[in-house]
């Protein structure tokens, strides 16, 4: 991971999450804001998982996602605003349970996104904006 700078933008790299497989990074930082690139149900192995249920993607995703923020150096309290892309609105129920369990108290803004397919046939796709606290600020 770069160093924090005021004035430069730092990559966020970490294997707790599955490496990108396209002209990107799993994540930038400037400052204190944090831009998570949109995680899909991958594995951090890069294995599959587009032959399970909703419910298991989702959370695969949101845990690809929560690993990111981690290796900025965030939390999901710290989270300002998800945007989730959805195979349907029918998976609106147990993606807002899911979200829930993963979010617990914090309740950042939210956009769910109805779309009819996404990359490797998988059904939901998740990414996210966030704040942290920098190396000299207390928490």
């Amino acid at each position: 991971m770069a160093t924090n700078s005021t004035d430069s933008i730092e990559r966020i790299v970490t294997e707790a999450a599955p490496s990108p497989s396209g002209h990107y990074v799993q994540a930038t930082a400037w400052s204190d804001l944090v831009f998570i690139s949109g995680q899909l149900p991958v594995r951090p192995d890069g294995s599959h998982t587009a032959d399970l249920v909703f419910e298991d993607q989702a959370r695969q995703a949101l845990a690809n996602l929560l690993a990111v923020l981690a290796a900025a150096g965030s939390d999901p309290g710290l989270v300002l605003k998800v945007t989730a892309y959805i195979t349907g609105v029918e998976h609106w129920p147990t993606f807002n349970r899911v979200f829930a369990d993963a979010f617990a108290d914090a309740r950042p803004a939210r956009a769910v996104v109805p779309v009819p397919a996404l990359h490797h046939g998988y059904l939901i796709e998740i990414e996210a904006i966030a704040g942290r606290r920098l190396k000299d600020e207390e928490p």
